[in-house]
């Protein structure tokens, strides 16, 4: 059985959106998820497509959706000749598009397109030779532009009777929701214990992995190693107690540190400031 692989998609930290131009992967097979929707249109050949638990072929290039942590892929995968593709992957989170519908009527159908991406869609035809010169040209906005232009693209796509949906209920990725469980675990333990030591061994020994495992299984989830993490968490929770009139030393071992030499290089490295320059600038303030 071939790895599902969870992509980490970087994108600039001024924009909700990364954009893939011809990228040539029809000699690697990439079963993959990632939490971003994806729009990938490719152009001039026949293929596969694999979205979650749907496979079909497609003929002369395809426009598909795919919703957040929905496995699939790589468009071009064993194809030969030559071929144009387009990628745009969007934060999961554009718009907070759930929240707005709501209250813009002008987001509707953007929003049902968002919801119906959880079955992943496929475009016909018709609707695959109007958006293909959009996808091509979008690498060349940026900025607010690019903004306006994904909008465009989606109201596009969201005419009704434009598309189908690829499986007949919300594709639910059980690999992620059984990793999603386990960080939660940690989460919880860190919550509950985090005036007490916790080591590696401790959250390991709670998920199941080794030491080294886990600490893998940890960044990949994450981003931060479980150190830095776990810092972040009780720096947060000394700020607070600094806040609310506690001093340096009772901050630093109320929120789980058992040297205060330490707490103070940690925070000052954190935060910026040292705890005592951080309480006296927020009690001045």
């Amino acid at each position: 059985m071939r790895k599902t692989v969870l992509e980490q998609v970087e994108k600039s930290p001024n924009s909700s959106f990364r954009i893939l131009v011809n990228p040539k992967l029809h000699d690697f097979y990439y079963w993959h998820f990632h939490p971003e929707f994806e729009l990938t249109y490719i152009e001039g050949v026949d293929g596969t497509r694999h979205i979650g638990n749907h496979k079909a072929n497609y003929y002369d290039g395809d426009l598909a959706f795919i919703g957040s942590y929905i496995p699939h892929l790589n468009f071009d995968y064993g194809v030969k000749g030559l071929y144009s593709k387009i990628v745009l992957q969007i934060d999961k989170d554009f718009l907070s598009i759930s929240n707005l519908s709501s209250s813009t009527p002008e987001l509707k159908k953007i929003h049902k397109l968002i919801e119906d991406s959880k079955f992943g869609i496929v475009f016909n035809n018709d609707l695959k030779k109007e958006i293909g010169p959009l996808m091509k040209k979008i690498s060349e906005k940026s900025g607010f532009q690019l903004f306006l232009e994904v909008l465009h693209i989606l109201e596009q796509l969201s005419k009704p009777k434009s598309y189908i949906l690829l499986h007949k209920q919300p594709y639910q990725n059980n690999y992620y929701e059984k990793q999603q469980e386990k960080v939660r675990k940690v989460i919880t333990f860190i919550e509950s214990n985090y005036q007490n030591k916790i080591t590696v061994a401790d959250l390991a020994q709670l998920t199941n992995y080794s030491e080294a495992a886990f600490c893998r299984y940890f960044k990949k989830m994450t981003k931060l190693s479980f150190t830095t993490f776990l810092n972040n968490y009780r720096i947060d929770i000394a700020k607070q107690l600094l806040m609310e009139g506690n001093n340096v030393t009772e901050s630093a071992f109320s929120s789980g540190y058992e040297s205060v030499s330490y707490f103070n290089r940690v925070f000052k490295k954190m935060v910026g400031l040292n705890p005592k320059d951080f309480k006296n600038s927020t009690v001045s303030n």
